[in-house]
């Protein structure tokens, strides 16, 4: 996998790659990378689009709210991310999204089936819902209960509001937001034109995720969407 040594870049990274896959709000939804430091988070300030995000709109946020550098004012939302990296030592990067289809397939309440290579990676168990509340996660306490439902899984389904998925590293983050929205949306899609008939049973989900998901796809998506997000010669594009 390709490894960054700049926190602030991967966070700009993360956002041009969510924008590229169609996940931006407006100037809702946050990415955060751990803090090698241990200091905290780093996300993209409060007040821009995921398109916007450049090294000037990056703040560094600590566990308990404070602003320790950057300009700009931090997400409401930060202990999304600092609740997970807390429960998560593997956890090198977060990401929140308000993806539509995320949010319409979360209302029907049923489980998430694996229908393509996506869903693989987000059934057998089924992905986690978190119900507490479908409102802002504005404290700590909810920050900890998202944590606690999220567990170990990938990714989790915020009913009413959104998504939430954790990685290793930037690449496995993102790649995961864009594939559990491709999930949802292939399963509204099918359910459009009548009940399931068919999906993956458990033992081919499992060897569907070993086969189509090892790091090098992950990667190889992910690259894909820095293609998509930068110019030819950016730093950020292919930054090896």
């Amino acid at each position: 996998m390709t490894t960054y040594t700049d926190p602030t870049d991967d966070v700009v990274r993360a956002h041009a790659a969510l924008a590229a896959a169609g996940q931006g709000d407006m100037v809702w939804g946050h990415v955060s990378v751990r803090d090698p430091g241990g200091r905290g988070v780093w996300m993209k300030a409060s007040g821009w689009g995921f398109e916007e995000i450049d090294a000037s709109r990056v703040v560094l946020v600590s566990p308990d709210g404070e602003v320790l550098s950057g300009a700009g004012k931090r997400h409401i939302e930060y202990p999304i991310h600092t609740g997970v990296m807390e429960a998560r030592p593997d956890v090198t990067c977060v990401v929140h999204t308000h993806a539509p289809a995320v949010n319409a397939f979360a209302a029907l309440d049923v489980p998430l089936r694996p229908l393509s290579h996506d869903g693989v990676l987000f059934a057998d168990p089924d992905v986690p819902r978190f119900t507490l509340t479908g409102g802002l996660i504005s404290d700590r306490e909810l920050g900890t209960a998202l944590a606690g439902t999220l567990g170990d899984a990938p990714g989790c389904l915020l009913p009413h509001h959104g998504l939430v998925t954790a990685g290793r590293d930037v690449a496995h983050a993102v790649m995961y937001a864009v594939l559990l929205e491709r999930a949802c949306r292939d399963q509204l899609t099918a359910l459009a034109a009548g009940p399931l008939a068919t999906w993956s049973d458990p033992a081919e989900a499992a060897e569907k995720r070993a086969a189509c998901w090892p790091p090098s796809q992950i990667e190889a998506g992910w690259l894909y969407l820095l293609r998509q997000a930068f110019p030819e010669g950016s730093p950020l594009r292919e930054p090896f």
